[in-house]
């Protein structure tokens, strides 16, 4: 559906866990969630497809619970100026393999928790995120993480897997001053029951 092959390094055992050092004990990431960010699911590969007709020139992309890094990938591949992030230990590891195996320089990545925001780390033209809001109160904790990392214009996309929260980051985002956008034609295709969510900050926000 990518247009282009991609190869990917992917968890194929979905009871795997390790944690030798504890640092997913750290992160707050058990075992049942330990093994979820290695794997393709629908929500990353529409994600992966809506990078492919996007506008990226001259805007830096954040990619939040990035896991295998396919949409980043995608980005890396046609030139644009992206930033992979997750907080699982094995995501950096998993993404430099993935950019080798498609012949693609090391994309930029940063361990990132969502508790509190690293200023360091700058504005964001394009915030994108695929399949995040998979238990209640996620959508107020991703609208939060957006609005800390995004430019006064910047706009949001947020693939959705359908399970009951998409309202309410759309909700959230608002008080952050984003405003839906529309669907494009594009988003008409999905896989099974994933959704393209689309926002944009009101250049007068705060």
């Amino acid at each position: 559906m990518l247009g282009d092959a991609y190869r990917l390094r992917v968890l194929t055992d979905h009871q795997q866990f390790a944690d030798p050092d504890g640092d997913a004990e750290r992160a707050g990431i058990s075992s049942a969630q330990w093994p979820l960010f290695g794997q393709l699911w629908p929500a990353g590969q529409r994600l992966a497809e809506a990078m492919r007709e996007l506008d990226v020139a001259g805007r830096r992309v954040l990619e939040l619970g990035c896991g295998i890094g396919l949409a980043s990938l995608v980005l890396q591949r046609r030139g644009a100026d992206v930033l992979a992030t997750d907080l699982h230990p094995l995501a950096e590891t998993f993404l430099a393999y993935n950019a080798a195996l498609n012949g693609l320089p090391a994309l930029h990545y940063r361990r990132l928790g969502w508790t509190s925001a690293r200023p360091s780390l700058g504005r964001f033209d394009l915030i994108i995120a695929g399949d995040v809001l998979y238990e209640r109160g996620q959508a107020e904790v991703v609208a939060q993480v957006i609005a800390d990392y995004a430019a006064d214009d910047a706009d949001v996309i947020v693939t959705d897997a359908g399970r009951g929260y998409a309202a309410k980051l759309g909700k959230a985002l608002s008080g952050h001053g984003f405003l839906p956008m529309a669907a494009t034609a594009g988003d008409a295709s999905r896989i099974g029951p994933v959704a393209t969510l689309r926002y944009q900050r009101l250049r007068c926000a705060a």
